[in-house]
C-alpha cells in the first residue's frame, strides 16, 4: 500500500473544498503536519471536522487509520499533526509456522 497516493487523494480532495483556502502538508523530523488556511467564520471544530471528513475519503477501502492532533492556531491557519497509520498485525502468512500465524485466526 502505498501512502503516497492516499495523502495525494486528500490534499487534492482538500484543495477541491470551497471551505478551505489552502492546504500545505510539511515534513518535520519524520512527521507530517498539515497547515490549513479557512475563512475567518470557521471554528477550529469546523475545520477539524472538514481535515477529517477528507481524510476518512481519502481512506475508504484501505484498513487504515487516523492520527490527528490539533497542534496550534494563529488567525485562520490551523496546524495539524496527521498520520496514516498501517495495521501492524500479519496480513499474509510467510510460511514460517510462527505461532501467531493468520491462518490460526478465526
Amino acid at each position: 500500500m502505498d501512502l503516497n497516493n492516499i495523502w495525494e487523494q486528500f490534499l487534492n480532495r482538500m484543495n477541491q473544498d470551497p471551505t478551505i483556502n489552502h492546504v500545505d502538508k510539511k515534513m518535520m523530523a519524520g512527521i507530517p503536519f498539515i497547515y490549513v488556511t479557512v475563512s475567518s467564520q470557521y471554528t477550529i471544530e469546523q475545520s477539524t471536522d472538514s481535515v477529517k471528513k477528507h481524510a476518512v475519503k481519502a481512506m475508504k477501502g484501505k484498513r487504515l487509520t487516523l492520527n490527528l492532533t490539533f497542534v496550534r492556531s494563529e488567525d485562520n491557519l490551523r496546524v495539524y499533526r496527521m498520520r496514516f497509520l498501517v495495521p501492524q498485525e500479519k496480513m499474509f502468512c510467510c510460511g514460517n509456522l510462527c505461532f501467531d500465524c493468520i491462518r490460526f485466526k478465526d
